[in-house]
């Protein structure tokens, strides 16, 4: 099994050795295109097989597509974050580009791979990324879901008190401050509704902490881009990887799908082998139903600006 991260920044790396640690693969490669990055993180990770145990075979590479050649699954970091002053539409300009052009140099050399975005906008670039490519539609899927879910049962964890590997949360709708929605009403404790445990306000309280939970992360350390994106990213390869057929809430392509077409957006999905295998119906009560058609609205004209580039 072959797998390729592309960008060796904080988000890439961080997946990369997620990755090796969990011996999910025998060769990564780790691409970027600043001269020696990716060679010098590939090569640190490398020294560190003998006190980790793993044996997975590390390579680096700058530019160089050809040694991604038979790639079974590639995570796509590339992109730019918004930085201070900087439109939503100069910064799709930007990582448009970025993210056509490395999925077309990546199916140019492994046309059966399952490619997994978290560059952002992560559904308006997955959007991109299927339109581009004309892939089968479970070939390409946006990271953001699982990400959010994973803050979702964070802040669920410590509001209970509770260890978040007993909570099961998931956040659908945009990968967004604004258009994430965390299912409160389905989150359970050990099989039980969290509302069980905890009043109404606090779980308000916990689903708007959620949906600004990277913005938080920013103001504190200055970037939401680094441990929880990549370990997200590692965990989709698994699922991919092994054929886990585990339900991940991710971005993919709808066609009627939540009452949604010609969107990518955050849904319930299987995840297994060949990419996203089916999507789950969580019969969404009608205020679910509204603020999901309200984050397509969103999603969509951020979608928009595409046709102006």
């Amino acid at each position: 099994m072959k797998v390729t991260v592309v960008g060796a920044g904080s988000v890439g790396a961080t997946c990369a050795d997620n990755i090796a640690r969990a011996a999910l693969c025998e060769e990564l490669v780790l691409l970027d295109i600043k001269e020696g990055l990716a060679e010098g993180k590939a090569m640190d990770m490398m020294q560190t097989a003998a006190l980790l145990n793993f044996d997975t075979k590390i390579t680096g590479s700058t530019s160089d597509y050809v040694k991604t050649k038979g790639s079974d699954v590639v995570v796509i970091t590339s992109g730019i974050p918004r930085k201070p002053g900087m439109t939503r539409e100069e910064l799709i300009g930007i990582n448009a580009g970025i993210v056509k052009s490395v999925t077309s140099n990546i199916l140019q050399h492994s046309p059966n791979a399952v490619i997994i975005i978290i560059s952002n906008p992560m559904d308006t670039m997955t959007y991109l990324a299927l339109k581009s490519t004309g892939v089968p539609k479970n070939q390409i899927i946006g990271l953001g879901g699982i990400l959010d879910s994973s803050r979702f049962k964070y802040y669920l964890s410590q509001a209970l008190p509770a260890s978040p590997n007993d909570i099961q949360a998931v956040v659908i709708g945009g990968h967004g401050d604004t258009t994430m929605i965390p299912l409160t009403r389905l989150a359970t404790y050990q099989g039980t509704p969290v509302s069980a445990y905890a009043s109404a306000e606090t779980l308000k309280k916990v689903a708007a902490d959620t949906m600004v939970g990277g913005a938080t992360l920013t103001r504190l350390i200055g970037t939401s881009a680094w441990y929880a994106p990549g370990a997200s990213g590692a965990d989709m390869v698994r699922a991919i990887v092994r054929d886990e057929k585990r339900l991940i809430p991710c971005s993919v392509y709808l066609e009627g799908e939540y009452g949604q077409k010609d969107i990518c957006m955050g849904v319930p999905v299987t995840i297994g082998r060949n990419g996203w295998e089916k999507i789950i119906d969580f019969n969404l009560n009608d205020e679910e139903k509204a603020l999901f058609s309200k984050s397509a609205d969103a999603v969509r004209t951020m979608n928009n600006v595409l046709n102006t580039l």
